[in-house]
């Protein structure tokens, strides 16, 4: 049941910083539909960099290579 990471660590920080990013940049204006589409982006990239799971990596076959 538990899938195992397929995100590596430079890939998981800067899906972290990005998706923080876009989360308070949507907070800042969020009426608009650009905004809420930004919000909703956030939270996945978010999501993507504390978990180190990528569904749609998962998807094409993406595996995490720990001898590099």
């Amino acid at each position: 049941m538990f899938e195992s990471k397929n995100v590596p660590a430079w890939e998981r920080a800067v899906s972290s910083f990005m998706g923080l990013t876009a989360l308070g940049s949507a907070a800042m204006s969020w009426g608009s539909p650009l905004a809420m589409r930004a919000g909703i982006m956030g939270a996945l990239l978010s999501m993507t960099g504390l978990v180190g799971f990528c569904l749609m990596c998962a998807m094409v076959g993406r595996k995490l290579h720990k001898g590099r």
